[in-house]
């Protein structure tokens, strides 16, 4: 009998595989011992490659997994009095179980968006309290790129949060967890859009992108990386083996396969979009600008064909979904996809 073959959803990116040159990666430096806990060459090799792509004095600190370079990477710039302002969307504050707030001790406080984006005005409610305590003190505006709407933040209006966040004695953090798809999305190089615009902290993920695991905490602002190798031990992040989370980055820049992967799903995206375009009862909620496509389904049908293809619900009060697209969706998978919604709809 031959293999099953499994059907490919519309859930998660992180539903994908692992990318073949990652796995090859992985087999060729699975050879030999080499020291533990970030000694060894590979890892030494990948971070010299986030400083081509992210400027000289960033430093890198690889984790098994995004909640892990969020969290860590905001306990090492806030204390427990602090409070971290990001969007009512974001994972720091939906879909991280309250680690933010348990690691860090501190308030997180977020602003309503339409589209996943945050903006000076946005967040000016949170603006006060300085210096008096009885109030938590703002620290750190938390940005998603690209957001969990699928939008992608400008070079400009990452600048304005960050000289906003600096005018204030804040910092700016970046959730980077599609960083990927926002760079093809900009077509502009990581530097651009991250260290050159203001960003202090990054959280750069690869497993959304082709990856197996393992993500990097980046400090970009110098000065701010004293004491995280004791924040990332402590909370339990220090790979022994961390040759096979750090040549996975290698093989990730080689080529520019971050690139060739994110330039698929973004595009798949947009010919998922596409095809939706007109259909009637279907809706579009948001722009289209990275790989994740919002729209309104009627219920029962979504329902039905869910059954068929997994995918998420988004707000269910208007039978929203959220449908995502990977490094390995086919435009095959977006016509069966499509053509059973039609059915359905019928």
């Amino acid at each position: 009998m031959g293999k099953k073959s499994i059907k490919r959803g519309f859930a998660s990116d992180n539903n994908a595989g692992v990318h073949p040159e990652i796995l090859k990666e992985l087999e060729l430096i699975n050879m030999g011992h080499v020291l533990g806990y970030g000694g060894d060459i590979y890892t030494k090799r990948a971070e010299n490659l986030f400083k081509e792509h992210f400027g000289k004095d960033a430093e890198v600190f690889f984790v098994f997994n995004g909640t892990a370079a969020n969290v860590l990477g905001l306990s090492s710039i806030t204390r427990s009095w602090n409070s971290v302002i990001t969007a009512d969307t974001a994972h720091l504050e939906s879909d991280e179980c309250g680690a933010p707030e348990k690691f860090t001790g501190c308030k997180v406080l977020t602003a309503d968006t339409p589209d996943g984006k945050i903006t000076v005005a946005l967040i000016a409610k949170h603006m006060h309290g300085f210096d008096f305590e009885h109030h938590a003190q703002p620290k750190v505006i938390s940005i998603t790129q690209s957001t969990e709407m699928g939008t992608v933040y400008t070079v400009s209006e990452i600048r304005k949060l960050a000289d906003f966040a600096h005018s204030k004695g804040l910092l700016l953090h970046m959730d980077g967890a599609r960083l990927a798809n926002a760079a093809v999305s900009l077509n502009l190089p990581f530097k651009t859009f991250t260290t050159d615009a203001g960003v202090d902290v990054l959280s750069f993920g690869g497993t959304k992108n082709g990856m197996m695991v393992g993500e990097a905490v980046c400090i970009l602002r110098p000065g701010l990386s004293e004491n995280f190798k004791y924040i990332r031990k402590q909370g339990m992040q220090l790979a022994s083996k961390m040759r096979f989370i750090s040549a996975q980055f290698i093989a990730y820049f080689r080529n520019d396969l971050w690139k060739r992967n994110a330039s698929h799903s973004n595009m798949m995206a947009s010919f998922l979009a596409k095809k939706l375009t007109g259909i009637n009862n279907i809706q579009i909620t948001q722009q289209v600008q990275s790989n994740g496509v919002f729209v309104i389904i009627p219920h029962n049908v979504a329902e039905k064909v869910r059954s068929h293809y997994f995918f998420y619900p988004w707000n269910e009060t208007k039978s929203e979904y959220r449908l995502m697209t990977s490094w390995d969706t086919t435009e095959e998978d977006i016509e069966e996809f499509v053509k059973l919604l039609k059915k359905e709809l019928n």
